[in-house]
């Protein structure tokens, strides 16, 4: 499904952890809208596939946590799209699943750097060419654990509720340089990631992966998980001009979810 939103056509986009899963499907739907894409994803046999998958997205190699690689991929956006009208901070990790007693420093760590430091990492490059571009905008991937807490997944969590601090921080920032900012958080997004998840809890607990899979289903009042093309759709919404006055906004996208197990 594509959408020709005119206010979307010939932005230039750059989607972090672009090349698979949630990002793939944002990539590809602003490609379809016609906007100019540049997507970075720190495994390279993610971005071998790009050419198969996308034809015409370009991708860099890049991990959002490292300052050198941040700087490194932003030179790319200059080099490539000419500036920069939208960034989608998309890349993230699942981190660790466990009581909180029994998380390595070093997981809580490489949870939070990917999650919230590559986040502010990548806006600090992208807001001067964001000022100088086309109705500017900042979307944040946040999760339904960002504003709900979630048992054995604390690190996740806390660096999910930072990305909603950090967007509601940078929406009144940067209002009066026109760059609207907002946060997307997706419920249970059907796919490896959360099956990987689900399998850890359900370890974790000692309980049927039936179970707990049911459980994560069970949690939103639809009944059913989200699916990427779902979160896709709202950072179209939220990147287009429909969306010119929504700015700091926690956009949620989890069929209502009301409590994480």
């Amino acid at each position: 499904m594509t959408w020709a939103e005119p206010s979307l056509a010939s932005k230039r986009v750059l989607i972090t952890a672009g090349a698979d899963g949630i990002g793939l499907e944002i990539a590809r739907a602003f490609s379809g809208a016609g906007a100019r894409v540049l997507v970075c994803d720190v495994r390279q046999e993610n971005l071998d596939r790009l050419d198969a998958d996308l034809p015409g997205v370009q991708g860099v190699r890049a991990d959002v946590s490292s300052e050198a690689d941040v700087a490194a991929l932003f030179e790319a956006v200059d080099a490539r799209l000419g500036g920069l009208d939208v960034l989608v901070n998309n890349a993230g990790i699942a981190g660790p699943t466990g009581g909180v007693e029994t998380l390595s420093l070093a997981d809580w760590e490489r949870t939070l750097a990917v999650n919230i430091t590559g986040q502010f990492l990548c806006a600090r490059l992208a807001v001067p060419r964001l000022r100088q571009g086309r109705g500017p905008s900042i979307i944040n991937l946040s999760s339904a654990a960002g504003h709900l807490g979630m048992p054995g997944r604390s690190a996740y969590s806390a660096s999910k509720w930072a990305v909603v601090g950090f967007t509601k921080s940078l929406a009144i920032e940067l209002g009066g340089d026109g760059i609207r900012v907002n946060a997307i958080l997706p419920g249970a997004v059907d796919g490896p990631r959360i099956r990987a998840v689900i399998a850890a809890k359900a370890q974790a607990l000692g309980k049927p992966l039936e179970e707990v899979t049911r459980d994560y289903t069970g949690q939103a009042a639809l009944g059913r998980m989200v699916t990427a093309q779902d979160v896709a759709h709202m950072a179209l919404f939220a990147a287009s001009d429909l969306a010119r006055n929504v700015t700091g906004q926690e956009l949620a996208v989890d069929g209502h979810t009301q409590a994480l197990s």
